[in-house]
């Protein structure tokens, strides 16, 4: 029986992760059937002072588990710390979502198919292709991600057109061939890495459309340090590829 894990890191997500988890109960009988097993959650939580883990587990569902961290230290380390949880667990896929209601757990199917039929080892959601597409986010936030997904493509020569996005699933052969003590961003550029990582390694990434919708309660994580630590690694990461292909 094929085992999937949902990774949702968390940090102050009290106003909305009581709807993601119903949305997700909605859907998971069927995710159930499309995988031939078993779907289960991991809430990953950086000691919320909201409240969040504890309007998880007053849920009560036996499908979730809480993996409680002692501080809020980045969405890289929280969602390897979840990886690491999972292949421990044998789990077979993972996937990766936002607790924001910014990814939507009706196209969670359509992003598990490929990566479950075994056509695909990641796939990504994606905003920017055919069949993509944005609510209600700001033309700041569409200027950055277009502008880093670009600057990205160039630099380091692929050519996947939403490389930040972090809505992905996971084969979980992809993830033990990653050597987590060498993935060094803690933000946003960690998305750009785990994919690079994955191409590198000789895995097939397959872009899948998605409808991304701008959070309504709580308070982005998003600020300037984390757009200038992903630009920066990506320059860095671009002038290693180019040494290596000399």
């Amino acid at each position: 029986m094929k085992k999937l894990l949902l990774l949702v890191p968390t940090y102050n997500e009290s106003a909305s992760i009581e709807a993601l988890i119903k949305r997700v109960a909605g859907v998971r009988s069927a995710l159930k059937n499309l995988i031939g097993g078993d779907i289960q959650m991991l809430i990953i939580d950086d000691n919320s002072p909201d409240g969040t883990a504890a309007i998880v587990a007053g849920l009560g569902e036996e499908w979730i588990e809480i993996l409680p961290r002692s501080e809020k230290g980045g969405l890289g380390p929280a969602y390897i710390a979840g990886f690491t949880f999972g292949l421990s667990k044998n789990f077979d896929f993972m996937v990766e979502m936002d607790a924001d209601l910014s990814h939507q757990p009706e196209e969670l199917a359509a992003m598990i198919k490929p990566v479950a039929d075994g056509s695909a080892d990641l796939t990504i959601g994606t905003r920017w292709m055919p069949g993509g597409k944005i609510v209600n986010w700001p033309l700041t936030r569409q200027f950055i991600s277009r502008a880093g997904t670009s600057y990205a493509r160039v630099v380091l020569g692929i050519k996947l057109r939403d490389i930040t996005s972090g809505f992905r699933v996971f084969r979980s052969e992809v993830l033990r061939s990653i050597n987590f003590d060498r993935i060094e961003s803690k933000g946003y550029g960690f998305q750009i890495e785990m994919a690079l990582e994955t191409l590198e390694n000789g895995f097939r990434v397959e872009e899948v459309p998605i409808t991304f919708v701008e959070r309504v309660d709580g308070v982005s994580k998003m600020n300037k340090a984390i757009v200038i630590e992903a630009l920066w690694k990506v320059t860095i990461w671009g002038l290693q590829r180019l040494v290596k292909r000399r």
